[in-house]
């Protein structure tokens, strides 16, 4: 399966989820610079990695979304192609209208970055496959705003409709309902918070929940 990464101004962890897609399916991505405004033919999967794409300037990655890549990734998506935001990447796809709800500022206003416990919440989708529903993993964070918020509606609105992906197992940041990541109502795009590209190799990285993600990914996708 062809995987293409988008790379803003001021992207960090591009090269992190590009050497995890590497390692996992065996074959590189596609680098695509933000101001291309086309994706490789035949990408079954598009990452929008984790940093702080254009310095976060007027807000987490409120400009990132009007790159003029970000047409081609929002059609893409509409065609039912795998999209993954991790970090940025998830304030970009919220930004873009292609998730609901925003990430704001961390409740106490510091920069976390540590291991995280995660409970699955939704086991059935592409990117949760290779989970159980209810099994508890642990993946990094690394945000100062991952704070996810939404009306009272929407939270219900996705709890209802079992969009809620991921959920921190104890408080992290202050997201609404402990939050950490959510699909879209087709499940073809996921925004989280934690980056599970830092959690593939159990030597290097002390665990590999995050492999299964990609794992997952790549036997249901191709």
């Amino acid at each position: 399966m062809k995987t293409a990464v988008i790379v803003f101004p001021g992207s960090n962890c591009d090269r992190d989820i590009a050497v995890a897609l590497r390692d996992v399916s065996g074959t590189a991505p596609t680098m695509v610079w933000h101001a291309d405004t086309a994706l490789p033919d035949g990408v079954g999967l598009i990452a929008l990695p984790g940093g702080f794409s254009y310095g976060d300037y007027l807000r987490s990655g409120a400009i990132g979304a009007r790159s003029p890549i970000m047409a081609a990734v929002t059609a893409a998506a509409e065609r039912g192609v795998a999209v993954l935001g991790i970090c940025n990447g998830f304030q970009i796809l919220t930004e873009a209208g292609l998730l609901p709800g925003a990430l704001m500022r961390n409740a106490g206003l510091d920069f976390v970055c540590r291991d995280v416990p995660l409970t699955v919440e939704n086991a059935q989708s592409a990117f949760t496959s290779r989970y159980g529903a209810g099994e508890r993993i642990v993946i990094p964070v690394a945000h100062h705003d991952g704070n996810y918020a939404a009306d009272e509606a929407t939270l219900d609105w996705l709890e209802g409709e079992g969009r809620v992906a991921f959920r921190y197992a104890t408080s992290v940041n202050g997201s609404a309902r402990n939050i950490a990541g959510i699909l879209n109502a087709a499940g073809n795009v996921l925004g989280l918070m934690p980056h599970p590209e830092r959690r593939i190799e159990t030597a290097a990285h002390g665990g590999n929940d995050g492999r299964r993600m990609f794992e997952g990914l790549f036997e249901l996708v191709a």
